[in-house]
C-alpha cells in the first residue's frame, strides 16, 4: 500500500535530515511520527521512526562526561524577555544590540564577524529585556547548533536590511525557521503533549531605513505571508529604535506589576514581570511560592479600580498596576 506521504511529513523528514544535533534530530522525528499519516501503508515506516526516536533518546538520556563539549549556542534566558535575532550577512543585527545594550559586540562591514551568540540587556522604560545578536545565515549555510538558540528564546527578530535585496533576505530567514517548524503557523498546535510551544513568536526589525530606496519596506510588507509586525529603524540616526523597544515589549506579552509591602511606599523601580492575563496569586507565587499558599487578602492601584480597593485573588492584573499583598 503506498505512503501518500504529505508535503508536512516531507518538510519535517528534511528537517531530520539536516539536524545537527540530537535534540533537533529528536525534535524533527517526533514531528514526523506527529504529521506521518496513519494508515497500513506506514506501519513500517512509524516503526523505524520510533525506533530512530527511542536510540536517540536513550543516548541523550545517559550521563555526559565531565569536561566534555560546551554548547556555545546555549544562552541562559535572563530579563523580562529573551529576543534572539536572525538575518543574512551585513543586515545590522550587531548594530541593534551595540545601540541598545552595553553588550561587546563586533560591527564591521564583513560579513560573519559574529561567529557566536553575544546577548545584551536592553530596556523598555524600567523592564530588562535580553537582545542576543546571533551568526548570519545564508542559504546554504549556518552555524551547527545556533537553531537551539532560537528554540529557546521568547522572541526571534528577523532583521532586513531594506537598502539591499528584501524579497533574498526573506526567503532566507523563513526557510531556515520553516524548515525547522520554528516558526508558529495556523495550521499547528501551539504546544506539543509535553506542553512545550511548538512554534515561536516572529516579527521584522527593518534596518538601515535611512539609505533605503522609496517603497523598500511596503515591498518587503507584499512578500510577507505571515502576519509579522515590522518595525523600521536606523542605527546610524537612532530613528525608531524607542519604537523598536516599545513593540518588543508588546510582543513579548508581558505586564509589569509593583508590588508595596504594607504600610510603606510601592517600589517603582524594579516591577515583576509577568504574562499578559495574569492574577493576583500569579503575583503572590512571583513573589514567593511558600508564602503565596497564605495569601489573605490584596489591595490595588491602577486600572479598573478605586485606589486602594480590596480585590480577589482572581482579579486580572493589568500593567503598571500597584499591588500590596497581605499574608496570614
Amino acid at each position: 500500500m503506498p505512503a501518500n506521504l504529505t508535503p508536512e511529513y516531507m518538510k519535517a523528514d528534511k528537517w531530520y535530515r539536516t539536524a545537527t544535533t540530537s535534540e533537533e534530530k529528536i525534535l524533527a522525528l517526533e514531528e514526523m511520527l506527529r504529521v506521518i499519516p496513519k494508515h497500513k501503508g506506514t506501519e513500517h515506516m512509524r516503526a523505524d521512526l520510533r525506533k530512530k526516536l527511542s536510540k536517540l533518546k536513550d543516548a541523550e538520556s545517559q550521563p555526559k562526561k565531565s569536561g566534555g563539549h560546551v554548547d556555545i549556542f546555549h544562552v541562559p534566558r535572563s530579563g523580562a524577555g529573551q529576543v534572539v535575532l536572525i538575518g543574512t550577512p551585513n543586515t545590522g543585527k550587531s548594530s541593534i544590540v551595540a545601540a541598545l545594550t552595553k553588550a561587546k559586540v563586533q560591527v564591521t562591514d564583513f560579513p560573519f564577524a559574529t561567529g557566536a551568540p553575544v546577548p545584551g540587556m536592553a530596556k523598555f522604560e524600567d523592564v530588562p529585556i535580553e537582545l542576543v545578536d546571533m551568526p548570519p545565515i545564508t542559504a546554504d549555510y549556518s552555524a551547527a547548533g545556533q537553531v537551539g538558540t532560537y528554540r529557546n528564546c521568547d522572541l526571534v527578530a528577523i532583521v532586513i536590511d531594506l537598502s539591499g535585496d528584501v524579497a533574498e533576505q526573506l526567503a532566507v530567514c523563513l526557510e531556515f525557521l520553516e524548515s525547522r517548524s520554528l516558526l508558529a503557523a495556523a495550521d499547528m498546535p501551539a504546544h506539543d503533549e509535553h506542553g512545550n510551544a511548538l512554534g515561536k513568536k516572529a516579527f521584522c526589525i527593518c534596518t538601515k531605513s535611512d539609505i533605503a530606496p522609496p517603497g523598500a519596506l511596503d515591498a518587503l510588507k507584499e512578500l510577507c505571508d505571515y502576519p509579522f509586525e515590522f518595525v523600521a529603524i536606523s542605527t546610524e540616526t537612532v530613528s525608531g529604535l524607542d519604537t523598536l523597544m516599545a513593540k518588543i515589549f508588546k510582543l513579548l506579552g508581558i505586564i509589569r506589576i509593583y508590588a508595596k509591602p504594607p504600610g510603606k511606599g510601592a517600589d517603582m523601580t524594579e516591577p515583576f514581570t509577568l504574562p499578559t492575563g495574569s492574577t493576583v496569586i500569579d503575583l503572590a507565587y512571583d513573589v514567593h511560592r511558600q508564602l503565596a499558599e497564605r495569601l489573605k487578602s490584596a489591595r490595588i492601584w491602577g486600572t479598573g479600580v478605586h485606589d486602594g480597593q480590596n480585590v480577589q485573588k482572581t482579579h486580572v492584573l493589568s500593567d503598571k498596576d500597584i499591588v500590596e499583598l497581605h499574608f496570614s
